[in-house]
Order: structure tokens, then C-alpha cells, then sequence
């Protein structure tokens, strides 16, 4: 039987590419960890250096993981615009990780192509951290968002969570969705009939036994819901701007429909927002929305810890 310590230790100078490949128990043992660094403000990463290299736009991943490496005495460097790195000269992806793993010990990619973070790991001997990979995984994303469940709801078991919005585009669902499965949850996902979640990731709740529902309308969700979720209708996924015309204002969830609800509901969302939530539940007790951004703090203080090895 593994111990705490064997679920952490085997974080040490490997990659975080998708949570397919973390366990229950590596799940269980990183948030227990993360705890620590809520506080923690001891140089542990001095000398080290973050390669940070951002292909897509991003202001909490990229600015977060920066926090994180300077608040434990660590440094950055890198690009947060494809435009200003040799991409632009044509320079491949695996020639780029090449090149900047001479200037760091652990690499940060967010790329619009999926599979382009699987990539860069097996391009380099550093370990890599996946910020993004156009609709596949946000790995650091998934592991603050079950931070901030168990934080709010004490548990991640015995849940009903809800998804809104787009399911079909959204990083962010899939990552945490696929790692739901590693425990025992009923999930409502409500979407646009365009976007619903893909058929691959439907079959696999179908494999693993998961309960959930699918339907359009916000209403159809349990009144006694624990957790909702929704994303924004992202306009650059979509390869028809008809199509997201069609969609970008499907829901709009306000206080008077949480009220409807009648729910001691947690609001999350991964942000930015558009109008999808109305500011009307920026003061409700249950909105996490921000408190996500400042968990992503503590969370990659510990991804970071983790993977270079760092020892507690």
C-alpha cells in the first residue's frame, strides 16, 4: 500500500501533461500538500528559473505560475506571445523546447494544438507542466478547482455537481469531469444541443459507472445541487461565427435563478466571464469564482514544489 509520502515523492521530476495520468491517491495526497503553501512564503525555489511560454493569451494561468515562482525565490522567463518568439520564424515546437530548456528547470506551454504540451515533454528532459492544450486538458486548472470543492464543500465525494455551458469546447470541463470519475459524484450536464460533451468523453462516464444526466435547460438541475460550474461560450473555438452567434447568450445565471434553485449552491467558473454570471452574485455567500483565482496561487506554488522535488 502506498503511502502519502510514495503519492508525492512520485511527483518529483516528472511532467503534469493531463489528469489522466494522476491517480485518486496522487490526487488526494497533492491536495493535502497544498494545504502548506497557503502560508508558505520560504524562498524553496531559489536558484530555479520557470520557462514560460504562452502560444495563447492567458492572464491567471501565466500571472499565477509567475506569482508562484517569485514568491518561493524562484524566477521567470520566457514569451507570453507566440508573435515575439521564433514561432514566428517557423522555428518547430520540439526545436523551441529545445533551445529554452538550456535557460530553466521546468517548462510552462499553453498552445492552441492539442497534444502540442504531450510534445514538448517528450522533447525535453526537464519536466513540463501543460497550462492548456487548445480543447484537451488544463491539468493546474483541474487541481485548484478540486482544491477550491473540497475547500468549500469539504469533500469530493457523495456530490451533485453541475456543468453549464459550453461542454463541447471547454478544457476545463473535460479535465475536471475525466478526474470526477475517480470518485463518486452525479453530474447535470446542461448545455446547448451544439455543445454538448463530445461522444469520447460521454463514453467514458458510461465506463466508469458515472451517474449523469443531459439536458439544455438550467432548470432541469436537482434543487439540493452542491456545486455549479459554468464557462463561457468561447468564441475563438468555434470554426463558424454563426454558430456561436446562435449560442453565446444561452444562459445567464443571476441571483433570482440560483433563488429559483433554492440551493446552498457553490458558483464556480474558471473565468473570464462575459455575462454568463451576473454580478449580482459577486457578494452571494456560495460564489467561489474569485476564490478560484487565489487558490491557482496556492495550488502551483505546490505543482511547482512538487515537481522540482522541493522536500517537506
Amino acid at each position: 500500500m502506498s503511502t502519502q509520502a510514495d503519492d508525492l515523492l512520485a511527483f518529483a521530476e516528472r511532467d503534469l501533461i493531463s489528469m489522466r495520468d494522476v491517480s485518486r491517491d496522487e490526487i488526494n495526497a497533492f491536495l493535502d500538500m497544498a494545504e502548506r503553501f497557503e502560508s508558505l512564503t520560504q524562498p524553496v525555489l531559489q536558484g530555479k528559473v520557470l520557462g514560460s511560454l504562452f502560444f495563447e493569451p492567458s492572464t491567471r494561468t501565466r500571472l499565477s505560475f509567475s506569482a508562484a515562482m517569485q514568491r518561493l525565490g524562484g524566477s521567470v522567463v520566457g514569451f507570453a506571445d507566440a508573435k515575439v518568439s521564433s514561432t514566428a520564424k517557423g522555428e518547430s515546437l520540439h526545436d523551441s523546447i529545445r533551445v529554452v530548456e538550456n535557460y530553466c528547470d521546468i517548462i510552462l506551454i499553453r498552445h492552441p494544438r492539442e497534444g502540442a504540451a504531450r510534445l514538448a515533454a517528450e522533447s525535453t528532459r526537464l519536466p513540463v507542466i501543460n497550462a492548456g492544450d487548445g480543447t484537451n486538458q488544463h491539468p493546474t486548472q483541474t487541481l485548484l478547482d478540486l482544491y477550491t470543492i473540497r475547500k468549500t464543500r469539504g469533500r469530493l465525494d457523495n456530490l451533485k455537481i453541475a456543468f453549464i455551458g459550453d461542454l463541447k469546447y471547454s478544457r476545463t470541463v473535460h479535465s475536471l469531469i475525466e478526474t470526477l470519475t475517480h470518485f463518486d459524484n452525479e453530474l447535470f450536464l446542461v448545455s446547448p444541443q451544439s455543445l454538448r460533451m463530445p461522444p469520447d468523453f460521454i463514453d467514458e462516464l458510461d465506463t466508469r459507472g458515472t451517474v449523469y444526466t443531459e439536458d439544455e435547460d438550467f432548470f432541469s438541475i436537482a434543487s439540493d445541487v452542491d456545486v455549479i460550474y459554468t464557462t463561457r461560450i468561447q468564441e475563438e473555438r468555434f470554426p463558424d461565427p454563426v454558430e456561436y452567434e446562435k449560442v453565446k447568450n444561452a444562459y445567464r445565471i443571476d441571483r433570482a435563478a440560483i433563488e429559483r434553485i433554492g440551493a446552498e449552491v457553490t458558483l464556480l467558473h474558471p473565468l473570464p466571464r462575459l455575462n454568463e454570471i451576473s454580478t449580482d452574485l459577486d457578494d452571494y455567500p456560495g460564489s467561489a469564482y474569485f476564490d478560484q483565482a487565489r487558490n491557482g496561487l496556492t495550488v502551483r506554488k505546490a505543482v511547482l514544489s512538487l515537481l522540482l522535488g522541493v522536500k517537506f
